[in-house]
């Protein structure tokens, strides 16, 4: 697992400081200092060779000269010791080392010298290049930070050390404290993804931000962040682009589907809450972390200044959000306690005048409002009422920052009182604004929580509700791939998306233009009109070159079409690469939108989807989103309602309503195309016309590498790994009662409980990753990405949960670890030993190298199923009370009878 020896970081009884020094502003002098200040209470050993004594400690000359092990080591001294250094912690026993030192990214080849001396330890590197680790909790500060961080439940996690050290300051300014504080570095080792998993399910963490400048490998991200997103807020920052991607691109899909708007839609499918601004981070993470709220709550404001509520409805009108009307029996109970003179709607303006009780009159009625989802409770300051004496009545009011079971937020504008009113608003656990802006982006904090939350239950099967047909666009791509042609015909385009079951309109392609009056004549009998464009092997974009001619109602016309389409590319000096003629039925949909449809590979993320308004003005439009497939029905629902076109596509005046899950089934097709076919590099559908009758696909291009033709999915690119539903089955048991086994989904994590109830602790192991019984782990164990992680759950064929096998893999696949649960009452019937029949065939199909089980003496029955399948017993090097159980996978000759075995 990526969070191996990680524990020893977050728990340290003993730590190195190598280049410690006492000449004052010195790193190794910085670093000593703020481990002494911050009240380490383990071991502390200063190394350098310079010093008999350091900061009145003994100081040793080299790691050698540690008179202990060192669970972890910060190293501040040249880059040319670093990996010397490293060796000796490694053979030391040392599990965790913080680089300080920067300068081992050039020519010198320091940077993999020192990874190549960590790994035969498993000693894990933070850095280098970092400012180091703080975690105020054990009192360990191992960083040259200019203050050491107060205790609180906030995981800040930064790629840059001068935001890091601006981000302490902040927070230290306005009371925020922290759990853990760490500075990744260059991430030569140990990543963002890394830490995530390690404080997903740590007790003393509410929420983790993030200032995210590069990622360096986007499946492990998505898979932790999606992970711990389940558990606990995650807020992040992610700073820079990728124009890179849209050079030189051969589709509309490559040019508008890059940069930014992919690291959206990552960090969007992770379940991160995105932010742009520094400011917002804490304030973001704080208010996600109190509230739950559905997709679009409606809002009712209570405030003393009409004015300032006036303000606030602009700002949270500006966002998308709604205002809640108030019902008349609302109305006429605050006519009950408010001045005659109020204003009679939300914004519930309670005058400026406004006394505590009249806060908590206008507060209590409006929060029994049926139609009030969230309140905002505003004050604007006066010379006739004290802002903190309504803070007081507001905070007594409130309980756990809610009102009546509803989430309460606070802006109290102005200076000084405000600000001891907002300090006693926070106090009591309220979300506290300065401005009606800030105020209404916490709204929008809330409302893209809700959302993310929702995706992360979303569990895509391999395929949707269609039957598509593989064969045909194999044989599609591979003739085109004999061509070495990377790019598709649009008949041939078609033909692919048609086989997925995308409508397509009838075509005819010949090859000279007295052929193309015969074909038209065929079609003229099913349409009214037809079409004819240029038929090449090479060509794009072809109405760009006079390609395409509409409205042809004759076979004569069709003819004359494609002379003039000859002479067109003549004129352009491209006859060569005109290759035919495409003859179509012309479809009339006048009520139909025009949209685009699109697939490429973005070099971060792999493959992505594109929805929006198409026709040729799309570039100039730019009325598009991306997702990351794999897509279902709720997914593909989120990516359309994310352009302006959805609100078309409801349908207005005389236009009905879009057939909408027709468009959602062509967004699923062009998403199963992406996972069954690593060799398609971009596809458009532009237009794809979508009205009440459903959609059809006017013109299609798909781009292919022809040298990845042969290859089979699931797409290895894909960023999140579909259900691999290849590897459900059906086990029956001794007694003839079947039991149905699949991979695990997110919306398991209910069932899973029962199950763990019933079983007995002391006989599980799973050393990377326990079983314990709490609900975040649950939650955890059901959020994987089948890559790294697979579980598989055995059901009854009444529903209950009667099994579970669990595989973790390390990054490299050189092994795995493995646990089986089978419920109490179900033992000894032969599910154990299917499951891990079932576990062998798929960590062999995944290329794992060894598969190894860390069983208690205790446990004869494991012990020996493991040995029934070829497990060797050893013993373990690192705890007494536990056997290894290992098999080796590769070149096993039997592993291909497993797998067979286990798919069939």
């Amino acid at each position: 697992m990526t969070i191996r020896n990680l524990e020893y970081l977050v728990s340290a009884k003993s730590v190195a400081v190598i280049g410690a020094s006492d000449r004052v502003g010195s790193v190794g002098q910085v670093v000593l200092s703020n481990l002494l200040s911050a009240g380490f209470r383990g071991t502390i050993w200063p190394v350098n060779p310079k010093y008999g004594r350091v900061a009145g400690l003994e100081c040793c000359k080299s790691v050698d000269d540690v008179p202990g092990c060192p669970d972890v080591a910060v190293i501040a001294t040249p880059p040319s010791t670093i990996p010397e250094i490293i060796d000796q912690l490694g053979r030391k026993g040392t599990r965790v080392a913080i680089v300080l030192t920067a300068g081992l990214n050039g020519k010198n080849g320091l940077r993999q010298k020192m990874l190549d001396a960590a790994k035969p330890y498993l000693l894990r590197i933070i850095g280098p290049n970092t400012v180091g680790v703080n975690i105020p909790a054990i009192g360990l500060n191992l960083s040259f930070a200019h203050l050491s961080a107060g205790p609180g439940k906030i995981v800040l996690l930064s790629q840059s050390g001068a935001i890091m050290t601006s981000l302490m300051d902040w927070a230290a300014e306005n009371n925020v404290g922290f759990s853990h504080v760490v500075s990744l570095g260059e991430m030569a080792d140990v990543d963002a993804a890394d830490f995530l998993d390690l404080l997903a399910t740590d007790p003393a963490t509410s929420a983790i931000v993030m200032y995210l400048e590069s990622l360096p490998n986007p499946r492990k991200f998505i898979s932790a962040a999606r992970a711990a997103s389940r558990l606990k807020p995650v807020v992040a920052i992610k700073a820079g682009r990728h124009p890179e991607a849209a050079k030189a691109a051969l589709t509309h899909t490559g040019a508008l589907s890059s940069g930014d708007r992919v690291v959206d839609a990552l960090l969007r499918r992770a379940g991160v809450l995105r932010i742009t601004d520094i400011s917002e981070l804490f304030s973001a993470a704080e208010t996600v972390g109190r509230f739950r709220l559905r997709r679009n709550p409606r809002v009712t404001i209570v405030t003393n200044g009409g004015g300032a509520g006036v303000l606030l409805v602009d700002q949270l009108l500006d966002r998308g959000h709604d205002i809640a009307t108030l019902s008349p029996g609302t109305l006429a109970a605050l006519d009950d306690v408010l001045p005659t003179n109020w204003s009679k709607a939300n914004p519930i303006d309670i005058i400026g005048d406004a006394s505590p009780e009249r806060y908590r009159n206008a507060l209590a009625r409006a929060a029994a409002d049926p139609s009030t989802d969230v309140l905002i409770a505003m004050n604007c300051p006066t010379g006739l009422a004290s802002p903190v004496s309504a803070a007081h009545t507001v905070c007594e009011l409130a309980s756990e920052g809610q009102v009546n079971g509803k989430p309460l937020i606070a802006c109290w504008l102005g200076g000084r009182a405000a600000r001891k009113g907002r300090a006693l608003l926070t106090a009591h656990s309220i979300p506290t604004f300065e401005t009606p802006a800030d105020a209404a982006s916490a709204i929008t904090y809330l409302t893209d929580w809700a959302a993310a939350q929702k995706s992360l239950v979303s569990a895509p099967r391999e395929s949707g509700s269609f039957k598509p047909d593989r064969d045909t666009a194999r044989e599609l791509f591979r003739n085109a791939g004999s061509e070495r042609r990377r790019l598709l015909t649009e008949a041939e385009a078609k033909s692919v998306i048609q086989s997925y079951g995308i409508p397509v309109p009838g075509t005819i392609v010949v090859r000279k233009p007295e052929e193309v009056g015969e074909a038209a004549r065929h079609l003229l009998g099913k349409s009214r009109k037809v079409v004819v464009k240029l038929h090449s092997k090479t060509l794009t974009h072809k109405s760009d070159m006079g390609g395409v001619i509409l409205d042809l109602e004759t076979a004569e016309a069709a003819r004359a079409a494609a002379v003039k389409i000859a002479q067109n590319l003549f004129r352009l000096g491209k006859s060569a690469e005109l290759h035919g003629f495409a003859v179509q039925q012309m479809v009339e949909r006048k009520s139909a939108h025009e949209l685009i449809l699109g697939l490429t590979n973005d070099p971060l993320v792999g493959p992505v989807v594109m929805f929006g308004a198409g026709g040729v003005s799309v570039e100039v439009t730019n009325d598009t989103a991306v997702a990351l497939p794999p897509l279902d029905e709720l997914l593909s629902l989120d990516l359309i309602s994310r352009t302006r076109i959805d609100k078309l596509l409801a349908g207005y005046r005389d236009r009905p309503p879009v057939r909408k899950l027709a468009v959602v089934d062509a967004l699923c097709a062009l998403s199963q195309i992406a996972i069954d076919f690593p060799c398609v590099a971009a596809v458009d559908i532009n237009p794809l016309l979508a009205d009440e009758n459903g959609v059809i696909a006017l013109d299609a291009r798909i781009e292919i590498d022809p040298d990845c033709v042969d290859e089979t999915g699931p797409n290895r690119l894909l960023s999140i790994r579909p259900v691999p539903t290849s590897w459900d089955c059906v086990i029956k048991l001794q007694d003839g009662e079947q039991i149905d086994v699949r991979p695990i989904i997110p919306a398991d994590a209910g069932l899973l409980g029962d199950l763990m109830q019933d079983i007995d602790l002391a006989g599980l192991r799973l050393r990377a990753s326990p079983f314990p019984l709490s609900e975040s782990a649950l939650m955890r164990l059901s959020q994987i990405d089948y890559d790294r992680e697979m579980v598989f759950v055995a059901r009854e064929r009444t529903g209950g949960l009667a099994a579970l096998a669990r595989m973790a893999a390390d990054p490299d696949r050189a092994r795995a670890e493995f646990a089986i649960v089978v419920r109490s009452d179900l033992r000894g019937r032969g599910i154990g030993s299917a499951l891990l029949s079932h576990l062998l065939g798929y960590a062999a199909a995944e290329n794992i190298r060894a598969l190894e089980g860390y069983v208690p003496p205790s446990n004869v029955k494991m012990a020996s199923l493991c040995e029934e399948w070829g497990f060797a017993r050893h013993s373990s090097s690192t705890e007494s009370n536990v056997v290894v159980f290992r098999r080796e996978l590769a070149g096993d000759g039997n592993c291909a009878e497993v797998i067979r075995l286990a798919t069939s």
